[in-house]
């Protein structure tokens, strides 16, 4: 079993049995477990981050009508197939942790219509590890009551991410 297999797996034993599962009751009895695109090595990358916007803010609206301010941490660009993406990578203002909401070609379709989360891993070299695999939906899209960031225009691509958490449905 991988290592994602096994973060997989402790993910939907949390959704099904933790008090904190964003799951309401009802949802936890019918619940199994999350839908994930298949493992794709290729979009598991160590990228270079483009500092040239860093540090500007960047205000982001929720799901809830409120706002948040972030602090741009950089750009990163990769190849998703034949096409390259450019994507900015976030931080809250005073914390070193690095957020990437995006929206891509498969939100609304395959995954969540409000987009998905990845918090990459700064490397100790400078560089910045994104495993699009580990992708995850916000908590708004398992029910009411969260505020959740909407990714920014500066994070929508058309490009396919065919990795990480898709779309939540009960059967």
């Amino acid at each position: 079993m991988s290592k994602l297999e096994r973060f997989r797996e402790r993910k939907d034993a949390l959704f099904a049995d933790h008090q904190q599962s964003p799951l309401d009751p009802e949802q936890v009895d019918r619940f199994e477990k999350l839908a994930y695109f298949p493992e794709n090595d290729a979009l598991d990358l160590t990228l270079t981050i483009d500092r040239t916007n860093a540090g500007t803010d960047l205000v982001v609206d929720t799901s809830d009508a409120q706002q948040r301010t972030y602090r741009r941490a950089g750009t990163i660009t990769f190849p998703v197939g034949d096409q390259e993406v450019t994507l900015t990578l976030l931080a809250e203002p005073g914390h070193s942790r690095l957020f990437l909401p995006f929206f891509d070609g498969t939100t609304g379709t395959e995954s969540y219509k409000g987009g998905r989360y990845l918090e990459p891993h700064l490397r100790p070299d400078g560089r910045v590890q994104v495993d699009f695999n580990y992708a995850y939906n916000p908590y708004c899209a398992y029910g009411e009551g969260w505020s959740c960031p909407i990714p920014p225009e500066e994070n929508r691509t058309p490009v396919r991410i065919e990795a990480g958490e898709k779309d939540f449905k009960l059967d």
